[in-house]
């Protein structure tokens, strides 16, 4: 990939691209899941993929599910950003899947992170680190993998005693948010706090313990 030229390209711009409704911005990626009708389907339409990213030398995240899921993720590692080289792909990934008649689910995209209010987050960061074999990415432990949610430090400047100290960080497609928020409510939740909207909205259970539903929109 080097010399390449790469254009970022913001999730505004990427949401309003023709011919990407497969694909939901998430968490500095894009996402879609295809239902590909059997297993060994699915994994005829990762070889596929993999041909077509391997002719732009640009590779996603490809993950596979019984019976029939197929989970692709893309973004340019090298930018830490979307760009036009993930639209590129998008496209040609869509194009593959409907060859092949998979089905798209676009609001299947999530992502999850976990959060940790701290007065020192230097402090706690190894262990956490250490413990969950993860690395340290300019403050942020991601696991090396890309397989599971990634842990960051709220810094404060007081102790809270009156809220847990962790939460949850639900990463969402901006056309889900609505929906699985009302599902939460639903389920015996609280809404804690819209003043974020539409970044985030903030969540509790019946013990209090709080989640963030998040998306890209007015970060």
């Amino acid at each position: 990939m080097a010399g390449m030229q790469y254009t970022p390209v913001t999730p505004e711009a990427f949401s309003a691209l023709d011919g990407l409704g497969d694909w939901r911005v998430v968490l500095g990626t894009v996402q879609a899941t295809f239902r590909a009708g059997s297993f060994a389907a699915a994994a005829a339409l990762v070889s596929a993929v993999a041909g077509a990213a391997d002719g732009l030398d640009h590779h996603p995240d490809i993950d596979v599910r019984y019976p029939d899921r197929v989970r692709v993720v893309i973004t340019t590692h090298v930018r830490a950003s979307l760009t036009t080289l993930d639209a590129d792909l998008a496209r040609q990934v869509s194009a593959l899947a409907s060859a092949a008649g998979a089905t798209s689910e676009p609001v299947a995209a999530q992502g999850v992170e976990m959060a940790i209010d701290t007065m020192d987050a230097d402090r706690i960061r190894p262990f956490w680190a250490a413990v969950l074999g993860y690395r340290d990415i300019r403050g942020t432990l991601v696991d090396p993998l890309r397989i599971g949610p990634a842990l960051w430090f709220q810094q404060m400047t007081e102790p809270r005693t009156e809220r847990s100290r962790f939460h949850v960080d639900v990463s969402v497609p901006h056309d889900a948010a609505a929906a699985r928020i009302a599902a939460a409510l639903a389920a015996g939740g609280t809404l804690v706090s819209d003043h974020h909207a539409r970044s985030w909205w903030i969540l509790a259970d019946a013990d209090g313990n709080e989640a963030c539903v998040c998306t890209w929109q007015d970060r």
